[in-house]
This record gives C-alpha cells, structure tokens and sequence, in this order.
C-alpha cells in the first residue's frame, strides 16, 4: 500500500471542490488522458466519472466509483481499468498549519496489478502519486489564486 502526503496552502474546502470537479481528473491524476463522461451528482458514493487512461496509441476506457465522500475531509474512490485491474484510492483532507496536508493512499485490489509483488507496486504506485499529489496542489493553489476556488 502506498501512502503519500503533501500539504497544501488553501483549506480543505478547496481540495474538496477540485476532488468534486470530476471533469478535472484528467488534469491532476498521472495517467489519465482525458475525462468521458462524469455522472451527475458527483462524487456522491455510487456514482462514477469514466476517464480514458493511458498514452495515445495505448488508450484504454476506466472508470472510477466513490465508495465515500465524506466533504471535506474524506474521498473514496475505486479505480478500475483493464488490463491493470482496480486499486482503492483514498484521499484524507486534513487541516493543518492554516493549510491542508492531503494524504493519498492506494493499493492494487483486483485484477493482475495485484499480482504484481507488493515490494515492487508500492514505489511505482508510489512515485506516480507523488506526482498526483504535485498536480493537485498546482491546480488547487492556482484556483485559490484567481478566485475560483
């Protein structure tokens, strides 16, 4: 399981309205290329957006269930995408130092990706949610920043 954290300087409420924005997905998770389709009401738990994942030619069709949305402070997510399979995401909001540290967990729960050794997936998953996390707060400063969040 990896498990990264990133303080952010804005408040929770707006991490929350970034992680809210389901058309905005595709502009702060590494590997998504662009967002489909977001169902209304999200992230309403059961509800879904559909993100194409990959790089062009290698583009696949996912999806992405909230299992829980707790706002602000908590978003569960089911990430699912052939042929890798499906992870839990998790996002804790916690206020901290008149910011937010964001703490994103996640770990393979089906497919072949949990047949990868946990040894090795956990720094790739790892590395790529850093990276998650850098675009995320790039996205939430800069909404903060020109009043839009």
């Amino acid at each position: 399981m990896s498990v990264r954290e990133r303080w952010v300087a804005a408040p929770p409420e707006a991490v929350w309205e970034l992680l809210a924005d389901g058309w905005s997905y595709a502009d702060f998770v590494v590997g998504s290329a662009h967002v489909r389709r977001v169902d209304p009401g999200w992230p309403r738990p059961g509800t879904r957006l559909h993100p194409v994942v990959g790089a062009w030619p290698l583009l696949r069709r996912g999806s992405t269930t909230s299992e829980e949305a707790d706002a602000p402070h908590r978003l569960v997510l089911t990430a699912r995408s052939w042929p890798l399979g499906g992870a839990r995401v998790v996002f804790d909001l916690v206020p901290r130092d008149g910011g937010t540290l964001v703490r994103l967990t996640e770990d393979a729960v089906e497919g072949p990706g949990r047949l990868v050794p946990r040894l090795l997936r956990t720094p790739l998953i790892g590395a790529r949610n850093t990276e998650t996390l850098s675009r995320l707060e790039a996205l939430v400063v800069g909404r903060s920043a020109s009043g839009r969040g």
